[in-house]
Protein backbone atom coordinates (compact mmCIF):
# COMPACT_ATOMS: atom_id res chain seq x y z
CA UNK A 1 0.00 0.00 0.00
CA UNK A 2 1.37 3.41 -1.03
CA UNK A 3 1.22 6.16 1.57
CA UNK A 4 1.51 9.87 0.99
CA UNK A 5 3.02 12.07 3.73
CA UNK A 6 0.49 14.84 3.03
CA UNK A 7 -2.60 12.66 3.44
CA UNK A 8 -4.04 12.58 6.95
CA UNK A 9 -7.25 11.21 8.34
CA UNK A 10 -9.74 12.77 10.70
CA UNK A 11 -11.29 11.15 13.79
CA UNK A 12 -13.68 9.16 11.59
CA UNK A 13 -10.85 7.76 9.47
CA UNK A 14 -11.82 9.81 6.41
CA UNK A 15 -8.75 10.71 4.37
CA UNK A 16 -8.06 14.42 4.10
CA UNK A 17 -5.55 15.69 1.59
CA UNK A 18 -3.72 18.91 2.28
CA UNK A 19 -1.35 20.73 0.01
CA UNK A 20 2.05 19.06 -0.19
CA UNK A 21 4.51 21.13 1.83
CA UNK A 22 7.47 18.93 1.18
CA UNK A 23 9.70 17.72 3.98
CA UNK A 24 12.91 18.51 5.80
CA UNK A 25 16.01 16.39 5.28
CA UNK A 26 18.54 17.72 7.75
CA UNK A 27 18.62 21.47 7.11
CA UNK A 28 17.40 21.05 3.52
CA UNK A 29 13.78 21.49 2.42
CA UNK A 30 12.68 19.03 -0.29
CA UNK A 31 9.59 19.76 -2.38
CA UNK A 32 8.10 17.23 -4.84
CA UNK A 33 7.01 18.32 -8.33
CA UNK A 34 5.37 16.33 -11.12
CA UNK A 35 5.90 17.71 -14.64
CA UNK A 36 2.55 18.26 -16.34
CA UNK A 37 1.91 18.74 -20.03
CA UNK A 38 1.31 22.46 -19.40
CA UNK A 39 4.92 22.75 -18.10
CA UNK A 40 6.44 21.61 -21.39
CA UNK A 41 7.08 22.92 -24.88
CA UNK A 42 5.98 21.21 -28.09
CA UNK A 43 8.83 18.69 -27.71
CA UNK A 44 7.74 17.58 -24.24
CA UNK A 45 10.67 19.34 -22.53
CA UNK A 46 10.09 21.64 -19.54
CA UNK A 47 10.11 25.28 -20.63
CA UNK A 48 13.01 27.06 -18.89
CA UNK A 49 10.86 29.63 -17.04
CA UNK A 50 8.88 26.84 -15.38
CA UNK A 51 11.91 25.90 -13.27
CA UNK A 52 11.47 29.33 -11.66
CA UNK A 53 7.84 28.43 -10.89
CA UNK A 54 8.89 25.13 -9.34
CA UNK A 55 11.45 26.95 -7.18
CA UNK A 56 8.86 29.58 -6.14
CA UNK A 57 6.43 26.86 -5.03
CA UNK A 58 9.20 25.18 -3.05
CA UNK A 59 10.14 28.44 -1.26
CA UNK A 60 6.49 29.18 -0.50
CA UNK A 61 5.92 25.72 0.96
CA UNK A 62 9.17 25.84 2.95
CA UNK A 63 7.98 29.08 4.58
CA UNK A 64 4.58 27.48 5.26
CA UNK A 65 6.26 24.42 6.80
CA UNK A 66 8.25 26.57 9.26
CA UNK A 67 5.17 28.58 10.26
CA UNK A 68 5.38 31.61 7.96
CA UNK A 69 2.82 31.25 5.15
CA UNK A 70 2.95 34.29 2.85
CA UNK A 71 -0.65 35.38 3.54
CA UNK A 72 -0.24 35.23 7.31
CA UNK A 73 3.16 36.91 7.15
CA UNK A 74 1.64 39.83 5.23
CA UNK A 75 -1.23 40.08 7.70
CA UNK A 76 0.74 39.49 10.92
CA UNK A 77 4.08 41.14 10.10
CA UNK A 78 3.09 43.58 7.35
CA UNK A 79 5.71 42.30 4.94
CA UNK A 80 6.24 39.90 2.05
CA UNK A 81 9.04 38.67 -0.19
CA UNK A 82 9.89 39.76 -3.70
CA UNK A 83 12.58 38.18 -5.87
CA UNK A 84 15.35 40.75 -6.27
CA UNK A 85 17.85 38.59 -8.14
CA UNK A 86 17.94 35.11 -9.61
CA UNK A 87 20.81 33.24 -11.22
CA UNK A 88 19.96 29.99 -12.99
CA UNK A 89 22.14 27.30 -14.51
CA UNK A 90 20.18 24.84 -16.68
CA UNK A 91 22.07 21.55 -16.79
CA UNK A 92 19.72 18.83 -18.09
CA UNK A 93 16.16 18.90 -19.40
CA UNK A 94 13.14 17.60 -17.51
CA UNK A 95 10.36 16.03 -19.54
CA UNK A 96 6.64 15.49 -19.41
CA UNK A 97 5.55 13.29 -16.44
CA UNK A 98 8.98 13.35 -14.72
CA UNK A 99 8.98 13.29 -10.94
CA UNK A 100 11.26 16.07 -9.69
CA UNK A 101 12.36 17.35 -6.31
CA UNK A 102 13.35 20.92 -5.48
CA UNK A 103 16.01 21.20 -2.75
CA UNK A 104 16.25 24.54 -0.90
CA UNK A 105 19.42 25.11 1.11
CA UNK A 106 22.26 27.48 2.05
CA UNK A 107 20.33 30.34 3.54
CA UNK A 108 22.34 33.57 3.78
CA UNK A 109 20.41 36.05 5.95
CA UNK A 110 20.83 39.81 5.69
CA UNK A 111 18.91 42.58 7.46
CA UNK A 112 16.15 42.94 4.85
CA UNK A 113 16.87 40.08 2.45
CA UNK A 114 18.07 36.53 2.18
CA UNK A 115 19.80 34.34 -0.37
CA UNK A 116 18.74 30.77 -1.07
CA UNK A 117 20.30 28.08 -3.21
CA UNK A 118 17.84 25.77 -4.94
CA UNK A 119 18.37 22.64 -7.01
CA UNK A 120 15.79 20.95 -9.19
CA UNK A 121 16.67 17.24 -9.32
CA UNK A 122 15.48 14.09 -11.02
CA UNK A 123 16.67 10.76 -9.60
CA UNK A 124 19.35 12.60 -7.61
CA UNK A 125 20.81 14.40 -10.66
CA UNK A 126 20.80 18.18 -10.97
CA UNK A 127 18.64 19.57 -13.76
CA UNK A 128 18.69 23.26 -12.78
CA UNK A 129 20.60 25.12 -10.07
CA UNK A 130 19.36 28.51 -8.87
CA UNK A 131 20.69 31.18 -6.54
CA UNK A 132 17.86 33.49 -5.47
CA UNK A 133 17.89 36.72 -3.47
CA UNK A 134 14.61 37.56 -1.78
CA UNK A 135 13.95 41.09 -0.55
CA UNK A 136 11.62 41.61 2.37
CA UNK A 137 9.28 44.50 1.58
CA UNK A 138 6.69 46.29 3.70
CA UNK A 139 3.15 47.16 2.70
CA UNK A 140 4.47 50.46 1.34
CA UNK A 141 6.70 48.58 -1.12
CA UNK A 142 9.92 49.68 0.60
CA UNK A 143 12.56 47.36 2.12
CA UNK A 144 11.71 46.05 5.58
CA UNK A 145 13.73 44.10 8.13
CA UNK A 146 13.06 40.39 8.28
CA UNK A 147 10.62 39.63 11.11
CA UNK A 148 12.52 38.41 14.19
CA UNK A 149 10.49 35.19 14.36
CA UNK A 150 11.23 34.35 10.73
CA UNK A 151 14.93 35.10 11.18
CA UNK A 152 15.04 32.75 14.17
CA UNK A 153 13.08 30.03 12.32
CA UNK A 154 15.44 30.21 9.32
CA UNK A 155 18.51 29.99 11.54
CA UNK A 156 17.02 27.01 13.39
CA UNK A 157 15.95 25.41 10.10
CA UNK A 158 19.45 25.28 8.74
CA UNK A 159 21.04 24.13 11.98
CA UNK A 160 23.22 27.22 12.15
CA UNK A 161 23.70 26.94 15.88
CA UNK A 162 27.09 25.65 16.97
CA UNK A 163 28.40 24.56 20.35
CA UNK A 164 26.75 26.37 23.24
CA UNK A 165 24.08 27.93 21.00
CA UNK A 166 26.46 30.21 19.08
CA UNK A 167 25.67 31.08 15.47
CA UNK A 168 27.97 29.77 12.79
CA UNK A 169 27.97 33.13 11.02
CA UNK A 170 31.53 32.92 9.79
CA UNK A 171 30.92 30.04 7.41
CA UNK A 172 31.31 30.46 3.68
CA UNK A 173 27.65 29.67 2.92
CA UNK A 174 28.53 27.54 -0.10
CA UNK A 175 29.89 30.47 -2.12
CA UNK A 176 33.25 28.85 -2.85
CA UNK A 177 31.69 27.15 -5.86
CA UNK A 178 29.80 30.13 -7.26
CA UNK A 179 27.20 30.05 -4.49
CA UNK A 180 25.94 26.65 -5.56
CA UNK A 181 25.08 24.46 -2.57
CA UNK A 182 28.19 22.67 -1.40
CA UNK A 183 27.32 22.83 2.32
CA UNK A 184 24.25 23.48 4.40
CA UNK A 185 24.87 26.71 6.23
CA UNK A 186 23.39 30.00 7.25
CA UNK A 187 25.17 33.31 7.41
CA UNK A 188 23.65 36.32 9.03
CA UNK A 189 24.65 39.87 8.12
CA UNK A 190 23.15 43.05 9.55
Amino acid sequence: MRTDPHITSDDLGVARRGPPQGWMMGGVHVYPVRVYYEDTDVGGVVYYANYLKFAERARTEMLRLIGFPHGEMMERDGCAFAVRRCEADYIRPARFDDYLEVYTDSIDIEAASLWLDQRVKRDGCDLAVLRVRLACIGQNGKPARLPAGLRKALITLSGAMGEGGQENSGQDGGRENGGIMEETSVRERV
